[in-house]
């Protein structure tokens, strides 16, 4: 196969974008006939938060507390360490 010039590559991506009709990608394609025998409900913008559901995520005051714990407890630790050094 012959090499193109980039005026000639120019050319074919130029005609290829200009073109009419566009195939739809093959997800496209499989939404589309999912959706003919079960079209989806509908969505709201913003869903309602769900009460019954257990919170991931903590507290600011309890996520401190574990911080801190946790340095006081690596101060201890290293203090421990150091103190039973021989010398």
């Amino acid at each position: 196969m012959p090499e193109q010039g980039d005026g000639q590559r120019e050319f074919d991506l130029r005609w290829a974008e200009g073109a009419e009709y566009k195939e739809p990608s093959a997800r496209a394609r499989m939404l589309a006939a999912r959706w003919k025998e079960n079209p989806p409900g509908p969505v709201p913008f913003r869903a309602e938060p769900e009460y019954g559901r257990a919170s991931g995520r903590r507290s600011s005051w309890v996520s401190t507390a574990v911080v801190l714990g946790s340095v006081a407890a690596l101060i201890v630790l290293l203090g421990y360490i150091d103190f039973r050094a021989p010398y």
